[in-house]
C-alpha cells in the first residue's frame, strides 16, 4: 500500500471526468434536437448536411418564386379577359352596323361606343400592372430584328444558376392589335370606322386578327402556368427528400440518446462511489502506524 500517489482515485477522477463530458453531449443533443452541433461531432456529416440545407433554402425560395410567378401569369390573363371582352363587344357592334337597316345615323351612335370600348382597351393596355410594371405595354414583348424588348420576365425555379424559365407577353394596345394606325392624332388615327355598311365589313375582319392575337397570348400565359404549377410541384417533391435527407444525418434519434443518457447517469454515479472509495484508502494506512 502506498500513500504519495493514490493511483486508483486518479483512475476514477478520469473517468469521472470522460462520463461527465459524454453526459454533457447528450444532454446538448436532446435539448438541441440535433445530433450534430458543431463541427467536431461529425465533420463529415456537417459538411454533407451545409450542402443539403443550401439546397433547401434555395428550393423554398424558388418555390415562393413559382407562387409569385403564378400571380404574375394569373394577373395579366386577367387584364387580358377583359381585352378579350371589349374586343368582342366591338365586335358585336360591327356585325350590327354591318347590317343594311340601320341609317348613317344609327352608325354614328354605334361608332360612339366603340370609340369608348377603344380608349378602354388603350386605357387598360397603358395602367396594367404588376408590383408597379406595366405587363401589356411591351415592356417584356419577344425579341423582334426590328426591337428589343425593354425588359426580361424571367421565372427562377430552381436553387442553382440558370434554372429558369423566360416568359413573353406582348403589346396589347389598339395600335399593336391592328385597330389604330401608328400615324396620325389619335381621334383620327383609328381604322374601327362603322361609317357605312362596307367599312363595318371590314372592320371585322381587323377584329378576327386582333382577338387570334390575344387568344394567342392567353393560350401562352395558360401554358406558361401550367409549367409553372408542375414545377412547385416537382419543387416541393425534391425540398422534402432533400429535407429528410438532411434529419437523417443531423437531426438526434431521441430513443437512443435518452437511452444514452441514463447509462451515462449510472456511469458518472458509480465514478463519483469509487472516486470516494478510494479518497478513502490512504486513511488505511493510519490504522497500521496507530
Amino acid at each position: 500500500m502506498i500513500i504519495n500517489h493514490n493511483i486508483n482515485a486518479i483512475f476514477g477522477n478520469r473517468q469521472l471526468f470522460n462520463q461527465g463530458v459524454e453526459n454533457a453531449k447528450t444532454m446538448e443533443k436532446l435539448s438541441s434536437g440535433m445530433r450534430i452541433n458543431r463541427a467536431g461531432d461529425d465533420a463529415s456529416g456537417l459538411a454533407v448536411s451545409e450542402k443539403m440545407r443550401t439546397q433547401i433554402r434555395g428550393l423554398n425560395r424558388a418555390n415562393q418564386n413559382v407562387l409569385d410567378g403564378i400571380s404574375f401569369i394569373q394577373t395579366t390573363e386577367g387584364y387580358l379577359a377583359e381585352t378579350t371582352n371589349i374586343l368582342q363587344r366591338i365586335r358585336e357592334l360591327a356585325i350590327q352596323s354591318a347590317n343594311g337597316i340601320y341609317t348613317d345615323e344609327d352608325r354614328g351612335y354605334i361608332q360612339v361606343e366603340v370609340s369608348q370600348m377603344v380608349d378602354e382597351l388603350d386605357r387598360i393596355a397603358s395602367q396594367a400592372q404588376f408590383n408597379g410594371m406595366k405587363i401589356l405595354s411591351g415592356l417584356f414583348a419577344k425579341p423582334t430584328a426590328e426591337a428589343e424588348p425593354q425588359a426580361s420576365m424571367w421565372f427562377h425555379m430552381g436553387a442553382n444558376m440558370d434554372e429558369r424559365e423566360r416568359a413573353y407577353i406582348g403589346t396589347m394596345n389598339s395600335q399593336a392589335l391592328g385597330l389604330k394606325s401608328p400615324v396620325g392624332a389619335p381621334e383620327t388615327a383609328s381604322f374601327i370606322s362603322l361609317s357605312t355598311q362596307n367599312s363595318a365589313n371590314s372592320v371585322i375582319g381587323l377584329l378576327d386578327q386582333a382577338l387570334r392575337k390575344v387568344n394567342a397570348q392567353r393560350a401562352d400565359l395558360g401554358a406558361y402556368q401550367n409549367r409553372l404549377e408542375s414545377a412547385s410541384r416537382s419543387i416541393m417533391t425534391g425540398y422534402e427528400n432533400l429535407q429528410a435527407s438532411e434529419s437523417r444525418i443531423r437531426d438526434t434519434d431521441m430513443a437512443r440518446e435518452s437511452s444514452a443518457h441514463a447509462r451515462n447517469q449510472v456511469m458518472m454515479q458509480a465514478a463519483n462511489a469509487m472516486l470516494a472509495q478510494a479518497n478513502q484508502q490512504p486513511q488505511l494506512v493510519l490504522s497500521l502506524l496507530r
